[in-house]
């Protein structure tokens, strides 16, 4: 059989960080101890109250097709979401319930940009981002960040960097990952220089309700015509159950339809019902108990890196990550990222991972273990380091 990939293949990068897990899975079946600080994944399990509506669903037999857009109890409860957390008015009309955030992304891009424009996006960014762009056909302009900008955009940079073929703009607050928020007022600057260059806003807040220090403004409170990506993973602690959403401007909502109707045909029902259950009150009361838990996880490890000689440019405010600078202690992130799973057990992720812009000087942290792991994670670098 001849093999023939298709060409988009080749605008597609690797994600190392799932080298690195699948690496890490191989030492613990050699009977090896690993901590897991690489990937994004809440270690709590979904909230009882949550997996209870999905089980009923279930049992009820509530397993068929939805709406391409969603259960329309749960697109109006998303909408009173955003007028009960944020003091904005959303119509549920213009809400679109998706595979994850991953399809609430692809939809928009979908339906809005064309083959052979770009988008400006931070260096450093969630990487999957760029290569869906790729996979349209499309291209992430990227655009390096530095601690003096929180590690975000700002209407500055999109000035200076916007060109003919610039489609419009995506920023993420709270940022994978770098876990920093962009500030109100950076935020619509940013909406209203892209709305100045007739583009389009896309507003990644998948970490929204992961935040520590200030506040996380949804887009949505600075203008009605932007695409918000959201998802029940990080904050809900649904990862595995795949339910995301999408509020779209109003004149791109009939488009996203039909394209949902052709990729997904739906999300998965079951999924949908749980998520309902993810917004009321009894879910919320757990779900912030575990918001307080991650702080403390995040304040613990913020001083036990520094301590070890990281530089950490800006502290994290909000999701679950610590972005810092190793260049004190290495003159190349990957192959100490690879040296410190192999030696010690610790698994942490490569700044290639995240852009180009002094990628071979940082390391991701993710604490999404308790603090008793996080705690032995610094035993073990700092006899790593002590040993190098």
């Amino acid at each position: 059989m001849i093999v023939l990939v298709s060409d988009k293949m080749k605008n597609i990068t690797p994600f190392h960080v799932m080298a690195l897990l699948e690496r890490a899975k191989e030492l613990e079946k050699q009977g090896r101890n690993v901590i897991h600080m690489e990937v994004g994944e809440p270690d709590f399990p979904t909230p009882e109250p949550i997996v209870t509506a999905g089980m009923n669903a279930i049992r009820q037999g509530d397993v068929k097709y939805t709406p391409a857009a969603g259960l329309p109890e749960l697109r109006e409860r998303i909408a009173y979401f955003y007028q009960q957390r944020y003091g904005v008015t959303v119509a549920a009309e213009r809400v679109l319930v998706t595979p994850g955030a991953s399809g609430a992304l692809l939809l928009a891009l979908g339906v809005s940009l064309n083959s052979g424009q770009s988008l400006l996006m931070a260096d450093p960014s969630y990487p999957c981002n760029r290569n869906f762009m790729a996979f349209l056909g499309a291209q992430a302009q990227l655009i390096p960040v530095r601690g003096e900008t929180n590690f975000q955009l700002t209407a500055q940079l999109i000035e200076q960097n916007w060109q003919q073929n610039t489609r419009g703009v995506l920023v993420a607050s709270p940022s994978n990952p770098t876990g920093t928020l962009i500030s109100k007022q950076a935020l619509n600057e940013c909406i209203d220089i892209t709305e100045e260059k007739k583009g389009c806003f896309y507003s990644d807040e998948i970490y929204h309700g992961l935040v520590y220090q200030g506040e996380a403004q949804t887009a949505l409170a600075y203008n009605d015509d932007v695409f918000v990506i959201n998802s029940f993973s990080k904050y809900f602690g649904m990862t595995g159950w795949r339910v995301g959403w999408l509020i779209v401007p109003a004149c791109f909502y009939g488009a996203a339809e039909k394209l949902a109707q052709n990729l997904f045909i739906a999300a998965a029902s079951h999924s949908q019902y749980a998520a309902l259950a993810a917004l009321d009150n009894q879910s919320m009361i757990i779900l912030e108990a575990r918001r307080f838990e991650f702080q403390r996880r995040g304040d613990f490890l913020y001083e036990q890196l520094i301590r070890l000689g990281f530089v950490i440019m800006c502290r994290p405010q909000g999701a679950f990550y610590i972005y810092a600078d190793c260049s004190a202690l290495t003159d190349n992130s990957f192959q100490f990222v690879q040296e410190l799973l192999e030696v010690e057990g610790v698994a942490i992720t490569p700044g290639c991972d995240f852009g180009d812009s002094n990628a071979n000087s940082f390391v991701r942290f993710s604490y999404t273990s308790d603090l008793e792991h996080l705690n032995e994670a610094i035993f073990r670098i700092e006899r790593f380091l002590k040993n190098k």
